[in-house]
């Protein structure tokens, strides 16, 4: 009677953990900044339930990065562009001021790789998507955007098309925080909406 016990309480045990595994968070609330923390003076407020990022007078990089780190999530968010729009999302990423080390999802101009992955202040260009691929994006227009990052492997989709995939030794060894960057140069905004991110 004692082992079928626990082995039942073992059996509860993994299914709650499993489950906690596979919650889906609420990464923006559609209130306010909480769980976020700007890094520059560029401008990120909240207005009708939607995130936004818009250049300000410095005219330089900025970043809305979360409190939290995570490892191997998949995250899905949605976003539309306006000025341009040069943005991106990073992931285990850390800040030093608005030097950013990490791996930039691209959200960019038509034509511009949207969906790519960059290395900031290291190499660059690591994958650029097919240039049909990139014909996706709506510029101007709500697009939904998914990012799935396990070990060393980073696959991102856009609209629901595979854009990049991508097997990197240094993206599985970062640790960090996801971040949304707005583009130095001004004259830039991008509305952000229903960011959820979901831990594998």
């Amino acid at each position: 009677m004692k082992v079928k016990i626990l082995a039942g309480l073992a059996s509860l045990v993994f299914l709650a953990f499993n489950g906690a595994s596979q919650q889906t968070l609420r990464l923006f609330n559609g209130k306010n900044l909480n769980g976020w923390k700007i890094h520059g003076t560029e401008k990120w407020y909240v207005a009708k339930g939607l995130l936004i990022a818009e250049s300000g007078t410095d005219k330089q990089y900025g970043y809305l990065a979360t409190e939290q780190f995570y490892d191997n999530f998949e995250l899905t968010l949605e976003f539309k562009q306006e000025a341009e729009g040069n943005s991106g999302v990073f992931i285990r990423s850390t800040l030093v001021g608005t030097k950013i080390t990490g791996w930039q999802v691209e959200v960019a101009p038509p034509g511009k790789h949207t969906g790519g992955v960059y290395e900031s202040y290291g190499r660059g260009w690591l994958i650029k998507p097919d240039t049909a691929n990139e014909k996706v994006l709506k510029y101007g227009q709500w697009n939904k955007m998914r990012i799935k990052v396990q070990g060393s492997t980073l696959t991102s989709w856009l609209n629901g098309v595979e854009m990049v995939t991508l097997t990197d030794e240094k993206i599985g060894n970062g640790k960090g925080s996801i971040a949304l960057q707005i583009h130095d140069g001004g004259g830039i905004k991008v509305y952000w909406r229903k960011i959820k991110l979901r831990q594998l």
